[in-house]
């Protein structure tokens, strides 16, 4: 971990689905992620084993505040010190703690305090991961081959999703909570080998952020001048924070509440979830496969703006398949406007500042948004799914109108 691998001229120009330095990233992201889904899995199931169901959900979302709070930091961290070193420890950090909790839990049973603790540690940690997960591709591949593999990291984490909380499901039946955990560990850990693999490229000399002679701060203050004097970065961050905005409460505690007002049942919230993610996986398959679509400023506002309209439709449907329809059209929109919105952060920024670039893109949607989920439950409770979600939807589609308005973000094009 203190020897990092580097990319000689000419070995990162390969196309990214046959460049084994990009697959043996891709693994191991599969990989954390699909430990990411077990171990979810594992801490919802042991914190309502462990108290009463406002306990549990406290619980599930300790996580969130310290990663709000600290992911601007871990955007500076993972440029001061490169993506792949703080990926490597930050991984390293998670398949501890949580093989750590498992044991703990063979010992003596879901308790609250450390299940909270443990949740805190993971938002700690998270808080750098993310930004430097973001920041790694751009070091292992070209820029002609960062909008594919932008498809084929989407692509990896829907497959994760669909092979993760099953897996943990069939963990809790098997053993337990403490079983969840330990194969929670045990995925992450197979991550870390195939990361210290990853070979990087070097930052030019002169776009090197000088960590050993500024401060923290300072950097951090750097990086978020440079978005805001960016003409596509600085309007592309408020398309995104727009657009998960406007998602966030829909998809999660909207259509639970959704699902138990038409009396569709777990099966039917089952079928909506699985259409929703056969059109997300799909708009990451078709980036992974054509390496780059054309217009992708205006794909990317257009499918926000198409997008919040089917939100506003799914509140509306009579029927479980008439809302499967709509979950994946939401699916496919959504899917192919983050696919969009992250290749055009990936090749629109400096790589010197990815790091800071990806923490201020996911500060909404991984640190505000779900501390916004509360309020949105609230309001459906007062007013209903069908105003709710059409509020949502005109959020999310202010993000497109203002993707469309921005003349350099709507003539950005991926490189070919």
């Amino acid at each position: 971990m203190t020897i990092t691998p580097v990319l000689q001229v000419g070995q990162d120009d390969r196309p990214a689905h046959r460049d084994p330095n990009v697959l043996r990233w891709l693994g191991a992201y599969a990989a954390s992620m699909a430990g990411d889904g077990v171990y979810y899995v594992a801490l919802s199931w042991a914190a309502v084993q462990a108290g009463s169901p406002a306990q549990a959900g406290l619980v599930m979302s300790v996580s969130a505040l310290p990663r709000a709070i600290l992911m601007l930091g871990g955007g500076v961290i993972a440029d001061r010190f490169g993506p792949r070193r703080v990926v490597i420890g930050s991984d390293a950090v998670r398949c501890a703690t949580v093989c750590a909790v498992a044991v703990l839990l063979f010992l003596t049973g879901p308790v609250l305090w450390l299940l909270a603790a443990l949740a805190l540690a993971f938002g700690i940690v998270d808080a750098v991961f993310v930004p430097a997960v973001g920041a790694l591709p751009a070091r292992i591949t070209g820029r002609a081959q960062l909008a594919r593999v932008q498809g084929m990291r989407g692509l990896a984490y829907r497959c994760a999703l669909i092979v993760g909380a099953p897996a943990g499901g069939l963990a809790v039946a098997f053993g337990g909570a403490a079983t969840a955990f330990g194969a929670a560990g045990l995925l992450i850990a197979v991550s870390v080998p195939l990361l210290v693999a990853v070979r990087v490229r070097e930052l030019p000399p002169d776009d090197t952020p000088a960590g050993t002679t500024t401060t923290a701060w300072r950097d951090l203050v750097v990086g978020l001048r440079y978005i805001r004097r960016h003409r596509v970065l600085a309007p592309l961050m408020l398309a995104i924070a727009l657009g998960d905005l406007g998602f966030v409460a829909p998809f999660n505690v909207g259509l639970t509440l959704l699902v138990d007002q038409r009396g569709w049942g777990a099966p039917g919230m089952g079928w909506v979830l699985a259409g929703f993610g056969v059109g997300a996986g799909s708009a990451s398959m078709a980036l992974a496969v054509r390496g780059r679509l054309p217009r992708a400023g205006q794909v990317a506002g257009g499918s926000i703006i198409a997008g919040s309209l089917a939100i506003a439709a799914l509140a509306h449907v009579p029927s479980v398949l008439a809302a499967v329809g709509v979950a994946l059209l939401i699916g496919l929109l959504v899917g192919l406007s983050g696919a969009m919105c992250g290749a055009l952060l990936q090749t629109q920024s400096d790589p010197a500042f990815l790091g800071r670039v990806t923490a201020v893109s996911s500060l909404v949607s991984l640190g505000f948004a779900p501390l916004s989920m509360p309020l949105s439950a609230a309001a459906i409770g007062a007013w209903g799914t069908g105003p709710v979600f059409v509020a949502s939807a005109v959020v999310c589609g202010l993000g497109g109108v203002i993707a469309l308005g921005a003349r350099d973000l709507r003539r950005a094009e991926l490189p070919g």
